[in-house]
């Protein structure tokens, strides 16, 4: 038997084993039930074969980038690893294999609204679908790559590459504890990277924007609401910065960045996804401080730290030419564009299996989101694609994903470690 032919014949057990995971509601935040699934996960690693190792972050490290309110919510992660048969009497250069590498996080979104079958934990099945958080985005991944591995064992298919899987946290967060983690500290030497989102189809994703967020504070002077003329009103400054800003959006929007399949992709700029007033507001006060956040897309040939040194520079120039403006800019988080080239051999090697899973020429595609792509990419600068299942309504009610698609995934992902690169 093949190892298609093993996944054409086991529906019935990925259907079980993704709503094995989509009911444990690894919510993040705060990070819900990572030690169960992170269990779970590392058994079914080992019983398809992988040497496997559940890490957990130092709890010293934890405490600098969670708030105080998730200090009692460990962060695991798990690695998995499978060598390829060496040849007897090789030397140890002719023995090196290069080295395929999986991931997937496990955490999922909140939940809200009114759910098709009531639970949004449910995993309920209806007309070739799977519903539940998480389905989509991504465990349903984690089921069709777990479904490809237990394929090669129980085929006796040996990988033509070494093969390395790690099942991250936080991805929903900033993922700094999870694939950001496992890159640093997990001990794993991949020499290409499947992150099992961001393509889907015959779309296979060779790359992804990235973002800088700042926010930006400014400072006034409270005064009473009849007399404000002794104060310094900070709203009023903001709104001056704002629409200062534009222009600077104008500027960074003439830049263009053309991916495979034709899309083009420019800089963005939104303002205020989240912004407020300081301690003591009143409507008859002179308002002393006022927040705004920046969220600043990064396309593939940007990187982040030029997009946030013109942007601190723009914001400087526009506070100067604002009399008495006074601000101050903290960095909130930021993540690195990611790019692959499609001329890539890693690359053509995963096309070979989506076209002949789809029967159609492939596509590569960069996402305006981003994902844990940027960390091999931009960290271990090895060549990293994105593909998966997919699924309908990420992050929303009635999460789902199709069950043809996640038996699709596991066919191309099994074709892929056996026939290497």
């Amino acid at each position: 038997m093949t190892p298609a032919a093993y996944i054409n014949a086991r529906e019935k057990d990925l259907i079980e084993l993704l709503r094995r995971l989509v009911r444990l509601p690894t919510v993040n935040p705060p990070g819900d039930h990572y030690d169960a699934i992170t269990r779970l996960l590392a058994a079914e690693l080992k019983a398809a074969g992988l040497a496997t190792r559940r890490p957990r972050v130092p709890d010293a490290l934890a405490r600098r980038h969670l708030p105080r309110d998730q200090w009692d919510k460990p962060r695991w992660n798990v690695i998995g690893t499978l060598a390829a048969p060496r040849a007897r009497g090789a030397t140890a250069a002719a023995r090196r294999i290069k080295t395929l590498h999986f991931n997937a996080h496990y955490d999922v979104v909140p939940v809200s609204g009114g759910w098709r079958h009531g639970d949004a934990f449910s995993g309920k099945t209806e007309d070739g679908w799977i519903y539940g958080r998480g389905t989509a985005d991504m465990k349903g991944s984690i089921a069709s790559l777990i479904l490809a591995l237990r394929a090669l064992r129980a085929t006796r298919t040996a990988p033509a590459l070494d093969i390395e899987v790690s099942f991250t946290a936080d991805e929903e967060t900033d993922s700094a504890l999870g694939a950001g983690w496992v890159v640093e500290h997990g001990g794993i030497r991949p020499d290409y990277a499947v992150v099992m989102e961001g393509g889907e189809g015959r779309v296979i994703g060779c790359g992804h924007n990235g973002v800088v967020w700042l926010e930006v504070t400014v400072h006034g002077r409270a005064a009473h609401g009849s007399t404000p003329e002794r104060g310094v009103n900070a709203l009023e400054h903001m709104a001056r910065l704002v629409t200062a800003l534009s222009e600077h959006a104008r500027e960074i929007g003439l830049r263009e960045f053309v991916a495979p399949d034709g899309e083009k992709r420019r800089p963005t700029l939104n303002l205020g996804g989240v912004f407020s007033s300081g301690e003591g507001g009143k409507i008859n006060t002179v308002p002393a401080l006022a927040r705004f956040s920046i969220d600043r897309r990064v396309i593939p040939t940007e990187t982040a730290a030029d997009a946030e040194r013109e942007l601190r520079a723009f914001l400087a120039a526009a506070a100067r030419a604002i009399p008495k403006c006074r601000i101050t800019v903290e960095k909130v988080s930021e993540n690195h564009p990611s790019y692959a080239s499609p001329e890539h051999p890693f690359a053509k090697a995963l096309a070979r299996h989506v076209a002949r899973e789809r029967r159609c020429k492939p596509v590569f595609g960069c996402s305006t989101g981003f994902n844990d792509m940027q960390f091999f990419a931009q960290v271990l600068k090895i060549p990293t694609l994105g593909y998966g299942p997919g699924g309908d309504a990420c992050h929303a009610v009635d999460e789902r994903a199709a069950v043809k698609e996640l038996l699709a995934s596991a066919r191309i992902y099994a074709g892929l470690m056996a026939e290497g690169v």
